[in-house]
């Protein structure tokens, strides 16, 4: 990458980012779904990665009841999720990046394609709302990524220029959404998600392996490495 301003905040996804919540999300919407008659049991773990509960009801709702409203069914999900918080477990080095970042003077907040209820539980499983200056949920948008929308929303309540700001994911869809917002995208590549991010419009400007890699980019005073 050429010049860029000074890098003075991170933007962090959530889900699959920060914690590894991804299973946690495909029990909850199997067992919500069995409370309506549904067994979605042989749907692929993966299936829905980084994708807003709007859009995962659009994709299902043919094989719910007619008669099951779609807030009813995420409520569900939400409650199941919630409940079952304390499964969760961190990536690797997420806990101690977004501790080291808070102590360089680093600004931190969360950008998630989760409800609030969602986001709220997988911060406080995590523990590190104490380092986050806010957070924002899918509640809190008019779209959820690939939208702009949440980045956007991002920076403007920071207050600073995208251009000054990292958002780091581990989707393709979350790619997307910060770049179309302006900000540098790093993207998390794990062994779940390898294939995700190589099309044009979601190709990331730094791929890592490792969270811990993140501390580095500030480090280095703004000097991001291209993608290899």
């Amino acid at each position: 990458m050429g010049g860029m301003p000074h890098l003075c905040a991170v933007a962090w996804d959530i889900d699959g980012t920060l914690v590894d919540s991804e299973p946690l999300h495909h029990r909850a919407l199997v067992a919500a779904s069995l409370e309506f008659g549904v067994d979605l049991r042989d749907l692929p773990d993966m299936a829905f990665r980084g994708v807003h509960m709007g859009d995962v009801w659009k994709r299902l709702a043919h094989c719910l009841p007619p008669l099951l409203e779609e807030e009813v069914w995420i409520s569900a999900i939400n409650r199941h999720y919630v409940r079952a918080r304390h499964t969760l477990v961190a990536i690797p080095g997420a806990v101690e990046t977004v501790r080291a970042l808070h102590e360089l003077g680093i600004r931190q907040v969360c950008v998630s394609n989760s409800c609030r209820a969602v986001v709220d539980a997988n911060l406080d499983a995590l523990g590190i709302g104490r380092w986050i200056q806010f957070s924002i949920s899918l509640d809190d948008v008019t779209e959820g990524k690939p939208s702009p929308v949440p980045y956007c929303m991002a920076a403007q309540r920071l207050g600073r220029a995208p251009a000054q700001i990292i958002a780091v994911e581990d989707s393709s869809t979350g790619i997307c959404s910060a770049k179309a917002a302006g900000l540098h995208a790093v993207f998390l590549r794990t062994g779940d998600n390898g294939g995700q991010a190589q099309q044009e419009a979601s190709l990331p400007d730094v791929t890592i392996d490792n969270l811990l890699l993140v501390r580095g980019l500030f480090e280095t005073k703004g000097a991001l490495c291209p993608q290899a």
